[in-house]
């Protein structure tokens, strides 16, 4: 026993030893050390390489097995081998399938041969797609559909996904027609999805579905091609309602499946359910709820399960359940794994002494269980020459007491229905001499406290004894120090006192050899300051720390890195010493730094994270889902929150078809959301982006989501502002506001109106309209309706408005108010009553009495009034009504009369009464002026008030100096009404003087008018004040103006006399025509100038002016008549400026105001005289 022992621990160390790695000088049989993969998939229109390289010594010869037959490549013109090389080079000019088949390579020399695994070749077929032209799927709005893509088989298996908007065709009542297809891939959401067969499941169908059509593509990863199916179109029918209904199964059918895979695979489980609205998908596996973990992950809005690498522990019942508001169904896939063979022990190379014992091992594992065959050389074992000294058992082969005649390569093939595996082995019997492998006679540097490896790689058989010593000096072995079977020696925690020389020696049987190792053993490198992680604001200055500690005979080198990338310094970043600054961090500076301190022997490395903080990133991939007349539902995959937390989420709609762009607030909802429903208006388009919001800021707004349009709906406003109202007597006009664009949620918009007769029972009528007013006509004077109005659309009717009373048209009144009469007479105010008019005679809703008065003239006959009439409006106050007229002026006469109106007219006058009013204070003075006419004295006079409001009994001044150092007293001076100037002497030239000057009436006294004088400081200033009456060349021009005048005056008469008019010129000079009494284009009669002659220039005496008057005026008869038609000078010059246009033609007659025939005074009082000498004051 002692002796079979020996050799088994012999061989099991040098299966670990020389497993892997034996010199290639060594003469040992062949290894496979490349080849193509089991299933090798080439292009016929490449050249085909099937690879195949082996060593061994001497070097292996190659030959090849095509389909189990042994291959000539010297005879196939296509096929050549490589030198040194078993790969094979195909050039399938001619037949490329005749190289479809099984291959399998085999290296040999003189100690046996060598098999690839069977390798099974496949010609790459790129997917075709049959060039048909697809007939649009034409399906309602709300069923489910399913758009078949049947890719290709391959090889290999294409990746499929749909893209939309493949070409030109689009349905011709899609609003927004582009110049050129831009493809877009199919978005999954929870109603759209794209199976594992390929297909495009629609659980339910939308309008907008119709938007684009769609095309299957296949993607080949072996030449990346792509292929795309023919594009097909969806037509989606519309309808008003959307019928809800429960959900059934599109994949996969029935109530349960089953689904087998194979250990190691992907593992993909689908429930993809229809139904309005759309149905949501759960999971269960035996019962218990389906928790996604980092093995399993759920995929496709819940509809799928994936698991990349599917294990034992993935079998079982797994149950999907798809939920809508109507109803629910289950699907149970049952999910079975199975396994091909895998290694559990793989046999490895062995190397043997003569005489020595050893084993090869080949045990796997599989579901079913794997069946083990042994080969030598390729040859069954049951088959080839028998030795007695080998023994196969199951997964095990044992040789004992080998010789040369055990050289050979065992293979050993595990295999079942799902696969097999395939390893060579070989058993390489010979003596070898000891040899140290590798370099010799090295110097190592270490660092002190490290854990430090001397390597003695060494070959020999049978094998050598190892030792390590200290300067050739005993043997190192325990405490700190370890020897490995590879010949390495481990010096735990190296110490200085290690450092050295150390000495490696192999022998055997066979001989010796040796090789040394210097040893150096320096300080270590330290990082005595770490930088430190740090969470800060975009914009701060940021600081990482890096102190060093080193050996002073070892250079350093610090570099910072950023996520393994090396950071490059400029303005912004930079280094201080070994410290790292950033100034003004941003986004792109946030990451892992690390410090780097690299010696020649060490290096040491210290790390931080740097967090900047930020707005959030946008929102991405905005979906859009369960659309229904006033919802739908948002989705959106959050972006990065940048280090502080999202607190809300701010959705805002684009619903301007003209003007997009103008984004408005819709809703906030809180930052943990991502999917909300958003409450719509129907029938309207909408866009929606997203911004996220935390603490520092809102996001960038997200990309906008596809152009969604709602369903329509019946309206919901109710217009506004209905009434009634009657525009002729007969009739009566319904109006109301519009119902603005957003509030019509359909197409077609008309309203509905309704009407009958108050208090009758009469059924109602209706009629509708688009536009916003509607008549009544053979209606009834001031007849009361109830109206009501409700707005319709192409999908139903609205809501009602509330009932309203209008009114048909109404009539003039028949009656006038009777009984008018005054009381409370006052200078300013009257009170008026009147009798009220019944309601009867109304012909309308009363609206207000109207009182109109005019000041006929005033109590002195010689103050010209203004006859201008006024009115005032009293609502009705009882049945003794009354109202006070306010405004009036003081002594003067009136006239009144009273009608009472309606809506629409006014009714007839009451009769007329004269009252007058009291006197009362008078207003102020006019022309109140003061002049220096010599240096002492100061002049000051006045006119008469321009109303008087009573008869002037005198006047009362008040002067005062305005130089406070004299400190003189107000004094007060009474006139008589005929005095109005008065002198005061001055005290100095710098005397200045506040004059005050009032009426007076028997009433009172009227308001003041205040002035002061001016500065008169020099006697230049005073001789300029001399009185300019006085001097003669004035006294002369104005005898030459009155001569003028007189000659103008002369011809005026005779052309009076004669009737003639003078045309006013135009612009162009046109030369002057006769004009008709009556013409109303320019002219005007200059018998009005000696109207103006006679009334403010002739200085004749009042009884010659009377005489002209009584001989000259014509009656107010003839006035009155003319008043409608001429246009005089007299019309416009009185009471304002007459306006000349550039050329001097008279504006006013477009312009002026007729007078009435009430403001002209034809009394002898009423007329102004003047002295010659008052005129020539007055033009001073």
């Amino acid at each position: 026993m002692g002796t079979l022992l020996t050799p088994a621990l012999l061989l099991l160390s040098w299966q670990s030893v020389w497993s892997l790695d034996i010199p290639l000088e060594i003469r040992q049989p062949p290894t496979i050390i490349k080849q193509s993969m089991k299933e090798h998939i080439v292009d016929p229109r490449d050249t085909m390489v099937i690879e195949c390289e082996a060593k061994g010594n001497p070097h292996p010869i190659f030959s090849w097995r095509r389909n189990g037959k042994y291959f000539n490549i010297a005879r196939d013109p296509q096929t050549s081998m490589r030198r040194r090389s078993g790969t094979l080079d195909i050039y399938a000019w001619n037949n490329p399938e005749q190289y479809e088949a099984v291959f399998q390579c085999i290296a040999s020399n003189e100690y046996g041969s060598a098999y690839s695994n069977k390798i099974i070749v496949k010609l790459y077929r790129a997917p075709v797609w049959p060039r048909e032209i697809l007939e649009p799927v034409v399906v309602s709005e709300g069923l489910p559909l399913v758009l078949s893509c049947d890719p290709p088989s391959g090889p290999p298996k294409p990746e499929t996904y749909w893209m939309s908007s493949c070409s030109y065709a689009r349905p011709f009542n899609w609003p927004i027609q582009t110049a050129f297809p831009t493809m877009q891939p199919v978005r999954p959401d929870r109603r759209v999805s794209m199976g594992v067969n390929g297909d495009l499941y629609f659980s339910n169908v939308l309008y907008n579905d119709s938007a684009h059509d769609y095309c299957c593509n296949a993607r080949l990863p072996y030449k990346n091609v792509i292929q795309q199916k023919m594009p097909v179109v969806v037509k989606v029918i519309t309808t008003r309602t959307v019928a809800e209904a429960a959900p059934t199964w599109l994949s996969p059918k029935g109530s349960s499946s089953s689904i087998q895979v194979l250990q190691g695979e992907e593992l993909l489980l689908e429930c993809i359910a229809a139904g309005v609205p759309t149905p949501r998908i759960t999971w269960t596996k035996d019962g218990y709820d389906l928790v996604a973990t980092p093995r399993m992950k759920l995929k496709n809005f819940n509809k799928m399960i994936q698991i990349p690498k599917a294990a034992f522990e993935d079998i079982g019942d797994y149950s999907c359940t798809a939920t809508n508001k109507i109803g629910y169904i289950e699907h149970t896939i049952t999910v079975r794994v199975k396994a091909a063979p895998f290694w559990l022990e793989k046999p490895t190379d062995l190397i043997l002494a003569p005489e020595e014992n050893g084993r090869l091992v080949c045990r796997s594992d599989g579901v079913p269980r794997p069946t083990i065959s042994w080969f030598i050389n390729g040859e069954p074992i049951e088959t080839a020459t028998p030795q007695p000294n080998r023994q196969a058992s199951g997964d095990t082969l044992t040789l004992r007491g080998v010789t040369a005649a055990n050289n050979a390569v065992y293979q050993c093939n595990a295999s079942n229905q799902f696969g097999y595996l395939f390893a060579n082995a070989f058993v390489n019997v010979l003596h070898a001499t000891p040899q140290i492998i590798g370099p010799r006679n090295e110097l190592i540097k270490v660092v002190e406290d490290s854990r430090t490896f001397l390597h003695c790689r060494f070959f020999g058989s049978p094998v050598p004894d190892l030792r390590w010593s200290k300067f050739g000096q005993g043997n190192l072995e325990g405490n700190r120090f370890k020897t490995h079977s590879n010949g390495t020696l481990e010096i735990r925690r190296i110490r200085i006192e290690d450092q050295g020389t150390y000495l490696c020696v192999v022998s055997n049987l066979a001989g010796r050899d040796e090789s040394q190792v210097r040893v150096e053993v320096k300080e270590p490198t330290l990082i005595v300051t770490r930088p430190q992680s740090m969470k800060v604001i975009r914009g701060t200055d940021v600081r990482f720390e890096c102190g060093v500690k080193a050996d002073v005979t070892t250079p350093v080198t610090t570099t910072w890195m950023k996520d393994k990338t090396t950071v490059a310094y400029g303005w912004r970043i930079s280094l201080d010493e070994s410290n790292l600054i950033i100034t003004n961090v941003n986004r792109g500076d946030e990451g892992n730094y690390t410090c780097i301190i690299k010696s020649e022997l060490d290096q040491k490395s210290a790390s931080a994270r740097l967090m900047v903080m930020d707005r959030p990133d946008p929102p991405t991939n905005l979906e859009l889902s369960d659309p229904y007349e006033r919802s739908v539902r948002l989705n959106w995959v959050a972006g990065a929150s940048n280090h502080n937390p999202i607190t809300e989420y701010l959705v805002q709609y684009d619903d301007d078809d003209w003007l997009p762009g103008k984004w408005k607030n819709l809703s906030t909802y809180p930052g943990t959301l991502n999917s909300v429903i958003l409450h719509l208006n129907p029938f309207t388009y909408y866009e929606f982006r997203v911004i996220a919001i935390n603490e520092i800021g809102m996001s960038r707004p997200s990309r906008p989501s596809k152009r969604f349009q709602s369903s329509g709906a019946p309206p919901d406003a109710i217009p506004k502002n209905l009434k009634g109202v009657g525009t002729w007597r007969n009739n009566m006009e319904i109006s109301w506001e519009p119902l603005t664009y957003r509030e019509w949620n359909g197409p077609h918009l008309k309203y509905l109106v309704w009407w009958k007769r108050r208090d009758s029972r009469e059924e109602w009528k209706n009629a509708t309209t688009k536009w916003l007013k509607y008549y009544i006509y053979d209606a009834d004077t001031f007849t009361p309706y109830d109206l009501k109005i409700q707005a319709v659309n192409d999908f139903g009717l609205g809501p009602e408005s509330p009932v309203v009373t209008g009114y048909s048209g109404e009539d003039r009144p028949v009656t006038a108010p009777l009984n008018l009469r005054v009381s409370d007479i006052e200078s300013t105010q009257v009170t008026v009553h009147w009798d009220p008019v019944s309601r009867t005679s109304m012909m309308g809703e009363l609206k207000e009495y109207k009182v109109y008065y005019w000041r006929d003239s005033s109590q002195l006959r010689w103050h010209r009034v203004n006859r201008g009439m006024k009115s005032q409006s009293f609502q009705e106050n009882g049945p003794e009504p009354s109202g006070v007229v306010t405004g009036l002026i003081p002594y003067s006469n009136y006239k009144m009369y009273i009608v009472v109106t309606n809506n629409r007219f006014e009714g007839p006058p009451s009769n007329y009464i004269h009252f007058s009013t009291p006197e009362g204070v008078p207003s102020v003075p006019k022309s109140f002026r003061i002049q220096q006419r010599h240096l002492d004295s100061i002049y000051v006079d006045w006119e008469l008030p321009a109303e008087p409001n009573g008869v002037v009994t005198g006047y009362l001044l008040k002067y005062q100096t305005v130089n406070a150092t004299r400190g003189e007293e107000l004094r007060e001076e009474e006139f008589p009404p005929n005095v109005t100037s008065f002198s005061v002497r001055r005290y100095d030239r710098y005397t200045r003087y506040r004059f005050s000057v009032a009426a007076r009436t028997r009433i009172g006294i009227g308001d003041w008018h205040t002035e002061e004088s001016p500065h008169y400081t020099t006697e230049t200033y005073a001789t300029d004040q001399v009185d300019i009456t006085t001097q003669g060349w004035f006294i002369g021009i104005m005898c030459a103006v009155a001569l003028i005048v007189l000659i103008l005056l002369i011809v005026c008469f005779i052309k009076r006399s004669r009737g003639g008019k003078y045309p006013v010129r135009d612009k162009k000079d046109i030369s002057l025509e006769p004009v008709d009494d009556k013409d109303q284009e320019g002219s005007f009669d200059y018998r009005s100038l000696e109207r103006i002659a006679r009334v403010s220039t002739l200085p004749y005496p009042r009884r010659e002016e009377e005489r002209g008057l009584q001989r000259g005026q014509p009656s107010i008869e003839s006035i009155m008549k003319r008043s409608d038609s001429d246009d005089s000078l007299v019309d416009y010059g009185e009471g304002g400026e007459i306006q000349f246009d550039e050329d001097g033609s008279f504006i006013g007659q477009y312009t002026g105001t007729r007078r009435d025939i009430r403001d002209v005074d034809f009394g002898v009082g009423s007329l102004e005289l003047h002295s010659p000498k008052n005129t020539i004051y007055s033009l001073a």
